[in-house]
């Protein structure tokens, strides 16, 4: 069965009524959104290392290099493990 926009509107206002309704009733923090995860005291960045955006000079580097390991028979796998790029990365180059 596939819904049409205004099916999907009128859910979304019936979810935002029932919002407004356990928020009323104080019970808003205990039931998590469709979709979420029930919140937690980590952080949501637990553990894993910033994102860096590599330009220039060294994005050259990164891809030669990249393309050199994969020359030698290394598995993409490993690959993008070791250096923290998807495998479609990769195949891309």
């Amino acid at each position: 069965m596939s819904l049409t926009n205004s099916d999907i509107m009128q859910l979304r206002r019936i979810i935002t009524a029932a919002e407004k309704l356990l928020a009323k009733a104080g019970l808003a923090e205990k039931v998590p959104r469709a979709g979420q995860k029930a919140s937690s005291a980590k952080p949501s960045n637990s553990g894993k290392a910033k994102r860096n955006r590599r330009t220039g000079k060294e994005l050259l580097a990164f891809r030669k290099m990249l393309k050199g390991e994969r020359k030698r028979g290394v598995p993409v796998a490993q690959i993008a493990k070791a250096h923290g790029v998807s495998s479609a990365y990769i195949y891309q180059l």
